[in-house]
């Protein structure tokens, strides 16, 4: 992850943001500024602007998170498995399991689902902004698992990134969370932002910020542990993992937002606990993903089972 910080001279007092940051970083295009923007990388005076192109002042400080900028390099195909779960001319659905990066980033060069992608597929949507994600509409984090769309079409791109733009995609996830005495449904609605003081982490504690909206629903709850399914109305970077820590139910293993897992405990309580230390990654998984079929206007739906490790920790939950 690399930070770019600079302060805006008085000679380019009054021009776009976007533009001079393009100007001062010319290896980053106005319209990855524009996405670093989106994405909420790019900061003025520690704040995201409420537009990319909004006009800057003499003394303005500009920050832009380039951790996943793109290289630049087309990535090469890699026998990496890939489990695909619906694929047509336009488009494709993959359930990515934990552990895998979904595109090429400082620190990971090669072996992610792009790499895979290439490696399994003839055809990928390409754009000349990225040219290191062909097919990528949307991500979940590294030690997530479950379903992604990718885009063999820049039309498919195009018309699905519109959807997740406006929200209308349907994602849902099934995460454990310590804690049992959650509601047994409800909504966090708060404002999102970077933390103030650790930018590799996100907050819903800000004055200023981005809408994030998640829904749960309680599925299953044990003695020390519950079993959540989460809807997302919106879909910041951490939103799942901000929401429930900050709310008093961190998802299990969760090695930026959690809290160590308790040792001890009584009788189902201590086998639920036992069993979340040796949960080996983020118990989050992305279940069920909706969205209308960019060519034929079909809607369509899909659903990926647990994986094996995180099935074996609703085990515990479901045994009383």
């Amino acid at each position: 992850m690399t930070e770019r910080v600079w302060t805006v001279p008085a000679d380019v007092a009054g021009a776009r943001l976007d533009a001079v940051v393009a100007e001062r970083w010319p290896e980053l295009s106005r319209s990855q500024v524009r996405r670093a923007h989106d994405e909420g990388r790019l900061t003025l005076n520690g704040r995201p602007p409420k537009k990319a192109g909004v006009p800057v002042r003499a003394g303005d400080v500009v920050c832009v998170d380039v951790h996943d900028a793109p290289t630049g390099e087309a990535p090469q195909a890699e026998a990496i498995p890939l489990r695909v779960v619906y694929e047509d001319e336009h488009l494709v659905v993959v359930d990515k399991p934990a552990g895998l990066v979904v595109h090429p980033a400082p620190g990971h060069a090669g072996g992610t689902l792009v790499n895979a992608l290439v490696h399994h597929l003839d055809e990928l949507a390409e754009s000349e902004d990225a040219p290191d994600r062909p097919g990528i509409v949307h991500r979940i984090d590294k030690d997530t698992s479950g379903l992604l769309v990718v885009a063999k079409s820049l039309a498919a791109m195009t018309g699905l990134q519109a959807q997740f733009a406006a929200h209308t995609a349907h994602r849902r996830y099934r995460a454990v969370v310590l804690g049992p005495r959650l509601a047994d449904e409800g909504t966090f609605e708060t404002l999102f932002d970077r933390h103030p003081r650790d930018r590799k982490r996100f907050t819903g504690r800000v004055s200023r910020g981005r809408r994030a909206c998640t829904h749960w629903r309680v599925l299953a709850r044990g003695e020390a542990l519950a079993l959540v399914e989460l809807a997302l109305e919106t879909g910041r970077t951490h939103q799942i993992r901000v929401h429930m820590s900050e709310h008093g139910h961190p998802v299990v293993a969760d090695p930026i937002y959690g809290r160590p897992v308790p040792k001890g405990g009584v009788g189902r309580a201590a086998i639920e606990l036992a069993a979340a230390r040796r949960m080996p990654r983020l118990a989050l998984h992305a279940a069920e993903l909706g969205f209308v079929h960019p060519a034929t206007g079909e809607a369509l739906r899909f659903t990926a089972p647990d994986p094996e490790d995180l099935a074996r920790l609703i085990a515990t939950i479901d045994a009383g």
